[in-house]
């Protein structure tokens, strides 16, 4: 391993981050190396968040090569594959393959024959060979590293023929604790070694004694990495205030927003418990809170406190992460919180021209349910081998195209499903493209968000729940009072308000809970719907034909 001899790049890349060096990577570069060195491929495995990608990116750092990410689906065949390597070969770049088991084992065979004869005309010394029928040129450096989340659902176990020119490095468990004190350094902090140890300290704790949901991860992408970049920005923005004041603020504004309603006070009593004495100095919300106030009125809706810190907190992680999902049941407000943000947000850019987080949002709605993966992304044409776009690909290459300040937001409203999102894992993590079947990679500019808006995650994978901001809507914070406040301030008449607000107080939460508790229902419904049913029914009888004004 420490015999490998490798030439220098020099591929342009700017002043860009690097990644922490643990014994974990240097490994990892060690066991790639000596796999290059040998013309051979590499294949870190493991979970979800332990950095397989990210180390093959920095490694091509390292050596200055030009490094293609591309995720792999259930879709890919033969021949794009065979394409990509054929570029691969006559420019000398390196690909990375993510996600490589899950495309089909029928294809992964014949991707393992196509990249044995490169490896082989490497191993040979030729400048020209041949490949799928086609004379092409031979430029040594290029490289082929696929990874792989071993174990998860929709995944297909690698042949032995590719076993045999992929070495496998494993890649289990990061060394949370130095990555996080590194990082923390790197951000200009002091007392970075206390707080790292505080900080996965939490993680730990909250992973023990915090309520197991689909949607809380604990790890280097979910937890670490975010709040350390986001103390950092703190930091910079305030740099005498405490350290441990900031690191305190940081949790509460990146972990709160996704915990349910019964674990928030556990999480709060776990933050006082490791920040002994810290106290934060109370936050009105700004011109923000007054806007979405503003609006809500406007729109005949109720103010109620905790929905408008939701709001907030999806403002908050909007700004921090370009993919984020709104989770809570029906009934939750979800749907008219975004849209709530929407609307203050326009009417903020008018009044606050200068501050460049207040924009106006234009909105993509996909329901992707409806659409098959080939509508969605596009798909080849089996006859004729044409591509055609797919529903989501056309909107990404028109929006992405815009350079206008506006925000756009690619806004999946339906159930998450392993089948689709998982071909937009490296959309929604640092890479930032949408990778397509045809070989196009489209960029994410700062302007494009996305942002799903789901009832849970009982069927995401941990890849796809690990790259994501999460804001959790508690069904708690609203109940069915609000609806009823909104309701009653359309009628007119008072004696008729004053009457309907008395039954209403008496009768509503005794039939809801007697509903709840003795009887049973074919078709369950919540205690929000019976009531909007109870408002529709009232309306419809209630006219002035039948005497009631």
């Amino acid at each position: 391993q420490v015999l490998s001899v490798f030439v220098y790049g020099y591929e342009y890349q700017g002043n860009n981050g690097r990644l922490v060096i643990t014994p974990l990577t240097d490994r990892c570069y060690m066991t790639l190396g000596a796999a290059m060195f040998t013309r051979r491929g590499g294949n870190p495995l493991g979970p979800a968040g332990t950095g397989k990608t990210e180390t093959v990116k920095d490694f091509g750092k390292a050596l200055a090569r030009y490094v293609i990410v591309f995720n792999c689906s259930d879709g890919v065949d033969y021949k794009m594959t065979g394409k990509m390597f054929s570029g691969l070969a006559q420019t000398g770049a390196w690909a990375c393959l993510d996600e490589f088991n899950r495309i089909e084992v029928e294809v992964l065979s014949v991707v393992a024959t196509q990249i044995g004869i490169v490896m082989q005309a490497i191993k040979d010394g030729r400048k020209r060979f041949n490949f799928l029928g086609q004379e092409i040129r031979l430029i040594p450096t290029c490289g082929i590293f696929v990874t792989m989340n071993p174990g998860y659902a929709g995944r297909s176990e690698l042949p032995d023929n590719l076993k045999a020119i992929v070495r496998p490095v494993s890649m289990m468990v990061p060394d949370f604790t130095l990555i996080a004190e590194i990082m923390m350094f790197s951000e200009g902090f002091q007392t970075a070694k206390v707080l790292a140890k505080k900080m996965i300290a939490i993680m730990e704790l909250s992973q023990q004694q915090l309520s197991k949901q689909d949607h809380y991860d604990y790890g280097l992408r979910s937890f670490v990495i975010p709040i350390a970049r986001a103390a950092g920005a703190l930091k910079r923005g305030d740099p005498d205030a405490s350290e441990e004041v900031i690191m305190y603020r940081t949790m509460i504004d990146l972990i709160k927003p996704k915990l349910v309603f019964l674990d928030l006070p556990l999480f709060m009593a776990l933050l006082s418990d490791l920040f002994p004495g810290v106290e934060l100095p109370a936050s009105d919300g700004g011109e923000l809170r007054k806007a979405l106030e503003a609006d809500l009125l406007e729109n005949n809706l109720q103010i109620v406190p905790e929905f408008l810190v939701k709001i907030i907190q999806i403002f908050d992680c909007k700004v921090a992460r370009h993919g984020n999902m709104i989770v809570g049941k029906t009934g939750s407000g979800k749907s008219v919180a975004w849209q709530t943000l929407t609307r203050a947000m326009k009417a903020l850019k008018e009044t606050h021209p200068d501050n460049e987080h207040y924009q106006k949002v234009h909105v993509h709605t996909i329901n992707p349910l409806a659409l098959s993966n080939d509508e969605m992304y596009g798909c080849f044409d089996p006859g004729t081998h044409e591509w055609t776009d797919g529903v989501l690909a056309r909107i990404m290459r028109t929006v992405c195209r815009d350079e206008s300040l506006d925000q756009k937001w690619i806004l999946f409203d339906g159930p998450v499903d392993t089948l689709w999102i998982e071909s937009m894992n490296t959309t929604l993590d640092d890479n930032k493209l949408l990778t397509l079947l045809s070989g196009e990679r489209i960029s994410m500019p700062h302007q494009v968000s996305l942002l799903f808006e789901v009832e849970d995650l009982s069927q995401a994978s941990p890849a796809t729940v690990s790259r994501a901001g999460m804001i959790y809507l508690n069904v708690e914070d609203l109940g069915w009072r609000p609806v009823v406040t909104s309701w009653m301030a359309t009628k007119g008449d008072p004696v008729v308000v004053e009457t309907l607000n008395r039954c209403i107080e008496k009768y509503m939460e005794a039939t809801l809970e007697h509903k709840r508790l003795h009887c049973k229902e074919l078709v369950p419904v919540d205690r929000l719907s019976a009531v909007r049913d109870f408002m529709r029914v009232y309306d419809t009888f209630a006219t002035d034909k039948n005497g009631v004004g």
